[in-house]
């Protein structure tokens, strides 16, 4: 058998687990006709998947979190495709998200943008937030709220969500007071350290005790 075909074959079992249906066969290709490693990893807290150039001759590598949701690892595999793609056409001459990268991700998730693909809610966020792509989807309110909805069930919540004066987790072993709120962030204080810090809306906490009018005790 050629070996591109059971490489692509192979791609498809894999991708199969990861993204919807409707567009395991063509990233399948992209992953033979871009010559490029998809390497899953463990959550990371920095970013949902990166791009790395060859190095000593090796092939491109993109790696994406395990933990996204289809939707969600479709969204971010494309984006670091685009990277792949943008680096081939302009090496590091260009910004990273700059103006040439964003079209290279428009035109790139094109094929995918369908409600074939993608739920009716998550397409239309998504068409939305690819007139104007960012450097990534979690700084689109309307489209990570909207993906959201899609993760199973893993215990956490947006902080905007859990009542004044509450107290989370973040990170899994750091507690934190929800405090007020300015502009456009959350004014929070460590119990451990006494330090404030400031979080977005949309970071995903666990609770441990509820403040307010909510009920005391662990959750």
């Amino acid at each position: 058998m050629d070996p591109r075909l059971q490489q692509y074959q192979r791609n498809c079992e894999i991708l199969a687990k990861y993204i919807p249906e409707q567009a395991v066969p063509l990233m399948a290709r992209w992953i033979v006709d871009y010559d490029f490693k998809l390497r899953i990893r463990p959550e990371r807290s920095t970013r949902l998947g990166d791009y790395t150039p060859p190095v000593n001759r090796e092939n491109h590598l993109i790696t994406v979190n395990h933990n996204l949701n289809k939707y969600a690892f479709l969204i971010t595999l494309v984006h670091e495709v685009a990277h792949l793609v943008t680096f081939n056409e302009y090496r590091n001459q260009v910004l990273p998200h700059g103006l040439e990268w964003k079209r290279n991700f428009q035109k790139l998730m094109q094929p995918f943008l369908s409600t074939e693909v993608f739920p009716l809610e998550v397409f239309a966020a998504l068409r939305a937030y690819m007139q104007n792509p960012a450097a990534s989807s979690c700084t689109d309110d309307r489209l990570l709220r909207t993906l959201k909805l899609h993760d199973e069930e893993s215990g956490t919540v947006f902080l905007e969500r859990i009542p004044p004066g509450s107290e989370f987790l973040f990170q899994g072993n750091r507690v934190f007071v929800k405090g007020e709120r300015l502009r456009k962030r959350f004014k929070c204080r460590e119990l451990a350290t006494g330090q404030v810090y400031l979080f977005n809306p949309l970071v995903e906490v666990e609770l441990f005790r509820e403040g307010l009018n909510g009920r005391s005790g662990a959750a």
